[in-house]
């Protein structure tokens, strides 16, 4: 038996090495979980404060403020206004040399859909807007992650830089595009998201890659009844655009998605309208695909105006790619998700969930869903939405995951979603996904070999040859494009 003496020199050169086995790295975890868990409250505070401004895309002021706030209150640099936009920031904190990891937050809203905290269709008469994608509590469990991670790094010394990115605007702004091709995230070894969601999972997805575009289409106005002849109806413009797209959709790719909504149609109906605005989305798994469509959506909007004797502009509002999966990540957040585990309800949010069930499809899964783990599966074709991480993606190691944060069965940009994310069953599943974070992060920075698998998988995934080129070009970003249309243009 050896009897060791330390001096409190040679214990601190051990930390970093203590800390990285397989214990050490446990123990560290348990400390970020622990951490994030004494201010689950106050987070669920900033969260619920967030819902309640509920401000949509590039017009985050309050809300960006309230995080970037929350960050250098805990001890971070925090840099306002990056890439042009004012609601978009990097907070970072390091003391020693080491890898870089970063965790995303978002915190827009989304317009012309509002509820209450109420499990039956309750609007908010005065709300313009809603939480229905969940980010005030994506911003928030990702800023929870990121102090907690911070936390631990100061008290352990263990080398490493963790940043945080205040990423507005991005249903159909795209505002991290516009941060990565301002190279912002050129030196970072692994990024890290996650996403409100009906259930908790950790699989390899790929998305969508999305182009949008507003037509706006100008006319001649007149007196409706009595002198149509003089008028020329930029109505007619949009209606005619919108008809022969609807025809183009029998000669699409399969996987194809379009959207529009008409912005602004006319006001009166005994006035031609001399203006009109149409919104259109187009979507598909492979960005060059997403090129090709649009261009051909561009091509109608203008024999369209040709044929309506009207002209036509076109203002290119986001573009984004697929997400590139990467399996090295989504295994080790998996394997932390299945530690941190699931939402469990108190027999009032369980009241609160089936009442709400009710009102979501009888094939809804039952709510004790909540509380379990999907399993972990690879899909490398995107389906169903887009998100501008997939720039992120195409720029550094991403990996991601989702939590419970609605009822099982909600669908995302719902009321029921909203009304989920309103009360402790969008905190509780906020927590779940920011534990989940942060004991990655530990992974990530107490084990170099998964860094390097995760940077090597990534750029197997990159085609030889390949430059980024933003599918949104050269277009500073539209921070006035959640404004009416004709207003701010």
């Amino acid at each position: 038996m050896f009897k060791l003496t330390f001096s409190l020199y040679t214990l601190c050169l051990l930390i970093p090495v203590l800390v990285s086995s397989g214990a050490g790295a446990q123990s560290a975890k348990s400390n970020v979980s622990k951490l994030i868990d004494d201010q689950a409250a106050r987070y669920g505070e900033i969260a619920q404060e967030i819902w309640d401004l509920a401000e949509v895309g590039y017009l985050e002021n309050r809300s960006a403020a309230l995080l970037s706030q929350t960050l250098a209150a805990a001890g971070f640099e925090v840099r306002m206004g990056v890439a042009g936009i004012p609601t978009a920031f990097v907070a970072t904190w390091s003391a020693n040399p080491g890898p870089i990891i970063g965790i995303m937050a978002e915190y827009d809203a989304l317009p012309g859909i509002s509820q209450d905290r109420n499990p039956l269709r309750l609007a908010i008469d005065h709300k313009a807007a809603g939480h229905a994608c969940g980010h005030h509590l994506f911003g928030t469990g990702s800023v929870a992650a990121a102090i907690a991670t911070k936390q631990w790094l100061q008290a352990s010394g263990q080398p490493g830089e963790i940043r945080l990115y205040g990423t507005p605007a991005e249903e159909g702004g795209a505002g991290k595009v516009y941060m990565v091709r301002d190279g912002l995230f050129d030196d970072v070894d692994v990024m890290l998201h996650w996403h409100p969601s009906s259930v908790n999972s950790a699989s390899a997805r790929s998305s969508l890659a999305n182009k949008s575009a507003k037509f706006r289409f100008f006319g001649l106005s007149a007196h409706a009844a009595s002198a149509p002849d003089r008028g020329r109806s930029a109505l007619d413009g949009v209606e005619a655009m919108n008809h022969m797209v609807n025809l183009m959709r029998e000669h699409v790719p399969m996987e194809s998605r379009i959207h529009y909504v008409i912005t602004s149609g006319g006001s009166a109906p005994n006035v031609v309208p001399d203006f009109a605005e149409v919104y259109y989305y187009v979507r598909h798994p492979d960005p060059e695909q997403v090129k090709e469509l649009f261009d051909r959506v561009v091509q109608t909007a203008q024999g369209a105006a040709l044929g309506t004797g009207t002209t036509m502009e076109v203002e290119v509002i986001h573009g984004i790619y697929n997400v590139l999966p990467n399996v090295s990540l989504q295994e080790a957040i998996y394997s932390n998700l299945q530690q941190v585990g699931g939402v469990n309800y108190t027999p009032e949010e369980a009241a609160f969930a089936q009442t709400l069930q009710e009102a979501l499809p009888a094939s809804s899964p039952a709510i004790t869903q909540a509380a379990t783990i999907q399993p972990l599966t690879i899909s490398e074709r995107g389906s169903g939405g887009s998100t501008d991480v997939a720039d992120v993606s195409w720029a550094v190691a991403t990996g991601g995951m989702s939590a419970a944060t609605w009822v099982p069965g909600t669908s995302a940009h719902s009321w029921q979603a909203i009304a989920a994310g309103g009360t402790s069953i969008g905190n509780k599943g906020m927590i779940v996904a920011a534990k989940t974070l942060a004991m990655t992060a530990v992974d990530l920075f107490t084990n170099p070999e998964l860094v390097e698998s995760a940077k090597t998988e990534h750029q197997g995934r990159i085609p030889e040859g390949w430059e980024y080129e933003p599918l949104l070009g050269d277009r500073a970003p539209p921070l006035d494009y959640r404004l009416p249309a004709g207003l701010g243009q």
